[in-house]
């Protein structure tokens, strides 16, 4: 079961997610999130909680040489893709510009 909190921060991502894609900047997927943590234009990378274990360490390993965060989005990638408003399964994503969202400075700790 998943608690009111829990589901109130999930609205809140969700939210915020949503204005970085309207105003802001993000990429979608597995290669363009390495390429831009290989770049250092990441500044907040979002992973999906059913993205390969194998996959998702190596983006870990990388946001940690860029000195980028990482959350991992509690939903599977279905709801992630739906929260930026597309209509297709989104397993990772990285914010490069922020745009008018708050989303780097009120991410919630896990």
């Amino acid at each position: 079961m998943v608690s009111k909190k829990q589901k109130k921060a999930q609205e809140s991502i969700n939210s915020r997610l949503t204005l970085v894609m309207k105003s802001g900047k993000a990429t979608l997927g597995y290669k363009s999130t390495l390429k831009s943590l290989r770049n250092g234009t990441a500044l907040l990378v979002l992973i999906a909680s059913n993205c390969p274990p194998l996959r998702k360490s190596e983006i870990e390993y990388y946001a940690m040489m860029a000195k980028t965060g990482v959350h991992h989005y509690q939903g599977n990638n279905i709801d992630l893709g739906t929260a930026c408003g597309k209509l297709f399964r989104v397993s990772c994503l990285t914010v490069t510009e922020q745009g008018d969202s708050d989303i780097l400075g009120s991410m919630p700790e896990e």
